[in-house]
């Protein structure tokens, strides 16, 4: 096997000034290569909008985790493709259908997220010009391999067969057959980053090599299988092949297979869920493993598994010790605390007399920076439940909430069910934060998918999209937050109660600074606990004369400072 050659042989050339980066999770784009994929993500669509503004010009690079939704820079490979943009369409649901095409390998660098999108700087690798002799050599020895290749598999197509056949150029032609039989994204990431086209080549000869050594195991294990049956064994010739394959090759994917089949079997879903789900493991069964659409498949699977269908955390109900929880987070707002403890208390009534009544959905009303999330967060310490918090600020698509349907490129639940995956219960705690925030747009209305979730007629059946399937959010209990009671639309605020959570007085502001944040502020800044001492007038003066709110985020700032 060839070495790399010095990879320090590039075209030393900036591409100038920053252009926009479009991240991809499963997928490696390569020079000449036409891709067409659906942008889904917010930052994707932006960075293809602005793309299409300027010289259609974008680059593309994959995800090193392909499970991150949101990823950071870190998270990005740094070799990518320059793209040019050959078409934009965009779909009923807001996401856009792009055409591009692959025009050089490029090194990412300063890669910023500043903007609604990633931007970065580019500079384009170039290939080392190969020996002429071992050139050709080594295309004439894929092109035999690629056709032994298509004839056993029925993989490449005719025309690109051809194309394979035709080709005199060794780097357009390990670009060409990375983009027909590699699948793996870890493999396909490393021939991209590989300048050297003999060596691109070396590795897919030896990919096609074992391919094809994969298609002589099978027929043997097809023969050995076919030998042992007889004619009114034939029905069970699919089993005993993947048995031979098993004992052949060990421990693989046979075996995987096989622990997903049984997790489906003991996961004691409901019937309608488990029917579903085994309809969709069979689809899988039959699927090539590295094909897209066995990743899509298994995935789902997955999905399902990890949900709780029947997990419960027992609700522990003491008053003393939810007032006890309550006074130790929360300095002041006694009328507060004191309505949250009269809701414990009719909860554990209604729990004792066996009543299925459904939930009172609480909403906390108030300004910024005065406790509403972390009040939140005490009710379920206080029931012994599990708890997640659902950010809705400045969401738009319904998707958000109700998930994309599989249709979709890198679909995936809605965040109301990603919030019962964490929590791993049925009866979570589940915090909507900012529910005053929520907007609408040509990409549907958040609120319409709201009022299932938060109606306790409706959420016993809730469906995402992604699920395709009911689920029950029946015992549930959610806490919504609010900046402006008045901004919450009326169909959701008939489903709520109002607490509201009025702002702090002087003194309790005091007294939170000192319990609290001073001391969070010391340690936050290397000093000592005994480093600063403020007297009760400098308190007052630090509060009536730098800063004016309801909350204590603008004190908390104060103290930042006065410890720097």
């Amino acid at each position: 096997m060839r070495q790399h050659r010095d990879p320090g042989i590039r075209l030393a050339v900036d591409r100038g000034p920053r252009i926009p980066l479009l991240p991809l999770k499963n997928v490696v784009i390569f020079p000449r290569n036409v891709v067409t994929f659906l942008a889904v993500r917010p930052h994707s669509i932006h960075a293809v909008e602005e793309a299409m503004i300027g010289n259609r010009e974008i680059a593309v690079t994959t995800h090193r985790t392909p499970d991150i939704d949101d990823p950071r820079t870190d998270d990005l490979y740094d070799v990518g493709t320059l793209a040019n943009i050959l078409s934009v369409e965009r779909q009923p649901g807001g996401n856009l259908q792009v055409v591009l095409e692959g025009m050089s390998r490029v090194r990412l660098s300063g890669i910023e997220n500043s903007r609604p999108f990633f931007q970065t700087l580019c500079r384009e690798l170039s290939e080392p010009a190969p020996d002429r002799t071992q050139s050709d050599a080594l295309i004439q020895y894929i092109q035999e391999l690629s056709g032994q290749f298509a004839e056993n598999r029925n993989i490449l197509a005719q025309e690109v067969l051809d194309m394979v056949q035709r080709a005199t150029n060794p780097g357009h032609l390990a670009d060409l057959l990375a983009t027909q039989i590699v699948n793996d994204i870890a493999t396909r990431q490393q021939l991209l980053e590989t300048l050297d086209p003999l060596v691109r080549l070396e590795h897919l000869g030896a990919y096609l090599r074992g391919e094809l050594e994969i298609v002589e195991l099978d027929q043997r294990m097809r023969d050995r299988v076919r030998d042992k049956m007889d004619d009114t064994q034939r029905r069970y010739y699919l089993a005993e092949q993947m048995k031979a394959i098993q004992a052949e090759l060990g421990d693989g994917e046979a075996d995987e297979l096989a622990e997903l089949k049984a997790k489906i079997a003991g996961r004691g879903m409901p019937r309608h869920a488990q029917e579903k789900l085994e309809r969709e493991f069979q689809r899988f069964e039959r699927m090539p493993g590295v094909s897209a659409e066995a990743t899509v498949a298994r995935t789902y699977i997955e999905t399902i598994l990890q949900l709780p269908w029947h997990e419960e955390s027992d609700d522990q109900i003491d008053l003393a010790e939810a007032e006890r929880v309550l006074g130790e987070d929360h300095y002041g707002l006694e009328s507060v605390k004191e309505r949250i403890v009269e809701f414990l208390a009719v909860r554990k009534l209604t729990l004792g007399a066996g009543a299925t009544t459904a939930a009172q959905i609480l909403c906390l009303v108030g300004p910024p920076g005065v406790g509403k999330t972390s009040l939140g967060r005490s009710v379920a310490e206080a029931m012994g439940r599990k708890f997640a918090r659902v950010s809705l600020g400045g969401l738009r698509d319904e998707a958000e909430i109700r998930g994309h349907r599989r249709t979709y490129i890198g679909a995936m639940p809605g965040r109301i069910i990603s919030a019962m995956k964490t929590t791993g219960t049925m009866n979570p705690v589940i915090l909507l934060d900012e529910i005053d925030k929520l907007a609408s747009d040509y990409r549907g209305d958040p609120t319409a998918a709201m009022l299932e979730v938060l109606d306790p007629e409706q959420n016993g059946t809730f469906t995402d999209h992604y699920l395709d399937m009911p689920y029950d959010l029946s015992k549930v209990l959610f806490v919504t937050t609010a900046n402006y009671w008045q901004q919450i639309p009326r169909p959701l605020r008939d489903r709520m109660e109002t607490i509201q959570v009025s702002g702090y007085t002087e003194d309790e502001k005091i007294e939170i600074a000192r319990r609290h944040l001073l001391r969070r502020q010391l340690i936050a800044s290397g000093l000592s606990l005994s480093a600063v001492e403020i007297d009760q007038d400098s308190w007052r003066r630090i509060i009536r004369d730098y800063t004016r709110e309801a909350g204590v985020r603008g004190l908390v700032r104060e103290m930042a400072g006065l410890c720097r």
